[in-house]
């Protein structure tokens, strides 16, 4: 199960489910990714060493240079869109170095948008790491060890969509929450508020009773 994370709101943007980790996996996370990037808009994504990444990243983003030239076009990347590694090397179980990687942009441009958004001083991947452990609370068949495996993949991917909504709308995060100077001291926010998708904390059967509109096709 692979899983997106938009850090500054801590919006979970989706996940996809697959047998093993490979770059068929990642790379229909990378395309979930793309589709919720506004061009144009700055983006920095920060990854683990896997070696499908940067490959998948390149193939979402890259974009035709069109020079009426005849022959196959060359492709470039967004100048607003940087990319970081985090390559964790373990001895046993043991953490023994963290080497963090600029493979788009440069370190001053990715420090910058840390800055700008309140995310960290480095490279990292802690806030999908501390996402990813919520979620294996949250659903039995992820427990390591346990009886309750899932023998279907369907299973898996419906569970994971049911905690990751539940998760964006019915969650408070202490992290989202904002002082005001009236009422009460706290006003407590959803990642779905962060990102402005509602107003409100939701109930579970709130979420569950909710049925969006269908998209009208002109």
């Amino acid at each position: 199960m692979a899983l997106a994370l938009a850090v500054p709101t801590r919006l979970w943007l989706g996940g996809v489910c697959s047998p093993v980790r490979n770059l068929n996996l990642i790379q229909r996370l990378v395309d979930m990714v793309r589709l919720a990037w506004v061009p144009g808009r700055a983006l920095l994504i920060c990854v683990d060493g896997l070696a499908s990444y940067p490959t998948a990243f390149w193939r979402a983003f890259r974009a035709k240079v069109l020079t009426g030239r005849p022959g196959r076009p060359s492709f470039r990347l967004p100048g607003c869109v940087w990319l970081g590694q985090v390559i964790k090397k373990h001895s046993g179980r043991r953490l023994v170095e963290v080497v963090r990687r600029v493979l788009w942009g440069s370190a001053e441009q990715i420090a910058e948008q840390l800055q700008k958004t309140n995310t960290g001083q480095q490279i990292n991947t802690s806030y999908i790491e501390r996402l990813n452990a919520t979620f294996r609370s949250a659903m039995a068949t992820l427990t390591r060890r346990g009886r309750r495996l899932v023998r279907q993949e369907g299973v898996l991917q419906q569970g994971m969509y049911l905690t990751g909504c539940v998760y964006n709308f019915c969650s408070e995060h202490r992290s989202l929450r904002l002082r005001q100077t009236q009422g009460r001291k706290w006003l407590q926010r959803t990642p779905a508020m962060a990102a402005g998708w509602t107003d409100h904390v939701w109930s579970v059967r709130e979420l569950l009773e909710f049925r969006p509109v269908p998209a009208c096709h002109g």
